[in-house]
């Protein structure tokens, strides 16, 4: 029996180094990349749609054409006339990644702008995805129109996922603004019914020293099932009152590029879970698609790589 998954946040264009002062031009951005690897490994009954907006431009319609091409649905996206994607730069210096953003007038920060169009799409999916980088985007008001349809959702029954993918540079600066990410980021854990946290962003702008302490904070909100996600360490997952249980991460042969590491566990782990897999089951088959993702150049490997 099949179902839809509905990622909801930004696609971007992302250039990258391709040798002798030349640039690659993909397309990716957090939700998307789980949007990407959950229709990798989902069956063909189940429906995979991205929601975002963009622009009227060729790049856009490139952009677009990539979804489809990768069976990801296009049908709720809004086009914004005279809007274009947001743009990130890709530097690497002695096997390091730096990011270097253009995203000011992205149309995708207008997404939550139209209320009806997002409920009809929320409505339409079984699951739904989203990040704290979709929140991170957005002005305050749009935040609220999003969440307002969130929480609906989960009150309807829906499944709403919700990774913090805590990015401070989305935000305002300054002492108010890191306070308005960490209220904006529990407001947006309240409206789901599982949170996928990786330990080092909540360690980092939450002060947690372990890894039950982000579980137990995250239960505090109303969210019913956490997964820990903690590189190395693995992951620790927390549902419905069961006892906590812990899936190994998976070493990668060679580890060559981990931007999707966490994409790439969360679409897989949904990917088996909304079809009956236990959390430990989808954790550990998660655990190994992001074994193979990071032995890989870029945030979007060839799912012929992935494993069944």
């Amino acid at each position: 029996m099949g179902g839809k998954l509905l990622s909801i946040g930004e696609c971007m264009v992302e250039l990258s180094q391709a040798g002798e002062g030349l640039l690659r031009k993909g397309f990716a951005g957090d939700t998307f990349n789980t949007a990407w690897y959950a229709r990798a490994c989902l069956p063909a009954e189940w429906s995979v749609d991205y929601f975002t907006a963009v622009g009227d431009d060729p790049l856009s319609s490139e952009m677009l054409a990539m979804m489809k091409e990768a069976g990801i649905g296009t049908g709720h996206i809004r086009r914004i006339e005279g809007k274009t994607p947001g743009l990130y730069l890709i530097t690497l210096k002695n096997g390091e990644r730096t990011f270097s953003y253009w995203r000011d007038t992205a149309a995708a920060k207008q997404l939550a702008d139209n209320a009806d169009h997002l409920r009809t799409a929320i409505e339409s999916a079984d699951i739904v995805y989203f990040s704290g980088i979709t929140l991170g985007i957005l002005a305050p008001e749009a935040v609220e129109t999003l969440l307002s349809e969130l929480r609906r959702a989960k009150a309807a029954g829906k499944q709403v996922a919700f990774d913090p993918n805590i990015r401070p540079r989305l935000w305002p600066a300054g002492p108010a603004g890191r306070d308005y990410m960490l209220r904006t980021i529990e407001a947006g854990a309240r409206a789901a019914n599982l949170v996928l946290p990786s330990f080092d962003d909540e360690a980092t702008h939450f002060g947690d020293r372990t890894v039950a302490d982000t579980i137990a904070r995250y239960h505090a909100l109303g969210v019913e099932n956490v997964v820990v996600k903690n590189g190395a360490e693995g992951a620790t997952l927390s549902f419905g009152g069961s006892p906590v249980s812990h899936a190994p991460a998976v070493m990668a042969a060679q580890v060559i590029d981990t931007t999707s590491a966490g994409d790439s566990f969360n679409g897989a782990f949904l990917s088996r879970l909304v079809r009956g897999a236990s959390p430990a089951e989808a954790a550990a088959y998660a655990a190994f698609v992001a074994s193979v993702v990071i032995g890989h150049h870029g945030a979007l490997i060839s799912p012929a790589l992935l494993p069944g």
